[in-house]
């Protein structure tokens, strides 16, 4: 008996990958026209990797921290892209910023705890946090215009959260199969 889980797929047409081409929701059509758009449709299939990565799992699972000594659990992730968004948005203000979502450094991953009231509050902290930074960016269409107290470019920021669900979408696909067994792209 291993401690490792066995890996599998659900996907049947290519063995590598975590669903099936005709079944994946991130394949949408041809690609978008423009930097902008192009920006947003890349942060939108990486949102969706890193909630398709989470799929399927309980409290237990998704709070689980399978890769120690890392902090980082799947539920933890979640949390802490609830907290990138808003700390994204004050970036964009020359006031006060808004305060932490869950507290003190690493309080989003400490804090994802096995339980299903907060499974259900971390996903609506993302859908809301996601939300209010896509309206509070959608007031600057020009990717030049240079905002907040560090004069940081819209382009910039829309790069950076782009990288920042890339980097935690690799993060889920070593959790996920570390829980589970399941692999996939």
């Amino acid at each position: 008996m291993s401690d490792h889980p066995e890996r599998w797929t659900r996907a049947t047409v290519y063995p590598d990958m975590w669903t099936d081409p005709d079944d994946d929701p991130r394949e949408n059509g041809p690609g978008p026209e423009g930097e902008a758009a192009t920006l947003h449709d890349f942060l939108t299939r990486y949102r969706i990797t890193v909630r398709m990565k989470c799929e399927g799992l309980d409290a237990g699972q998704l709070a689980r921290r399978s890769v120690p000594p890392s902090t980082m659990s799947l539920l933890g992730l979640i949390r802490h892209l609830a907290e990138v968004e808003r700390d994204w948005r004050n970036w964009l203000g020359e006031g006060e910023p808004q305060p932490k979502l869950y507290g003190p450094k690493d309080a989003d991953f400490l804090g994802a705890v096995a339980d299903p009231a907060v499974v259900e509050a971390a996903y609506a902290d993302l859908e809301r946090e996601q939300a209010a930074t896509d309206v509070a960016l959608a007031a600057h269409p020009d990717l030049g215009e240079r905002v907040g107290k560090d004069a940081i470019a819209i382009r910039e920021l829309l790069v950076h959260r782009v990288e920042e669900y890339a980097r935690h979408s690799g993060h889920a696909d070593l959790l996920r199969e570390c829980v589970d067994g399941r692999v996939g792209q």
